[in-house]
């Protein structure tokens, strides 16, 4: 057997081995330093995440309000196209009219009012609204005058007599005004 193997543990220098324990002052420095450190940069992600969510509400609220508006302008531009679409409509409605002004009755005139109640009715279901404005005061807004009627009745002054194009609204708005011919109060001369 060798030396070593023979050597007993009473028989060996006592060696002393010293264990510096580093944890402790690594927890002490960590210590130390870690309330001001971890506070500081915990507010610093705490406004920054503020900043993101206030940023993300404004682009949010801006894009509910982009899409508002383009269906604002969509339906505007829907309507002005609905309004284009009348005007022919009520131009073929004029010319219509215009034939049934000599009523004979005959079975042509029969066939031409029947077309006209239809394209009128046609109108009614685009939500267009026919003004009736023989007999009230004449009102700019509503129409043209494009003649005039003397009359001896002072009550008349003003008034719509004949209507020659209808007026005409789409949503409440005058999509067309009419064409009128309206009364002017003259005195009768004394004999």
């Amino acid at each position: 057997m060798s030396d070593a193997a023979n050597v007993r543990p009473e028989d060996q220098p006592e060696t002393v081995v010293k264990v510096n324990d580093r944890r402790a002052t690594r927890e002490e420095a960590r210590g130390s330093a870690s309330p001001q450190a971890p506070s500081t940069e915990l507010e610093a992600a705490r406004r920054r995440i503020d900043e993101l969510a206030r940023g993300l509400q404004h682009s949010e609220s801006e894009r509910e309000a982009f899409k508002l508006r383009m269906t604002r302008e969509r339906d505007q531009l829907l309507e002005l196209e609905k309004g284009k679409v009348a005007l022919v409509l009520l131009e073929a409605i004029d010319d219509l009219e215009l034939c049934l002004n000599t009523p004979d009755h005959s079975a042509l005139w029969k066939g031409v009012k029947l077309i006209r109640d239809g394209l009128i009715k046609k109108a009614e279901e685009l939500g267009l609204e026919r003004v009736e404005l023989t007999g009230l005061p004449y009102d700019p807004n509503l129409s043209e005058a494009s003649d005039m009627e003397f009359t001896p009745h002072e009550a008349e002054d003003g008034r719509v007599v004949a209507v020659m194009k209808a007026a005409w609204k789409l949503k409440g708005r005058v999509l067309r005004p009419g064409c009128v011919k309206v009364a002017r109060y003259v005195r009768p001369a004394q004999a």
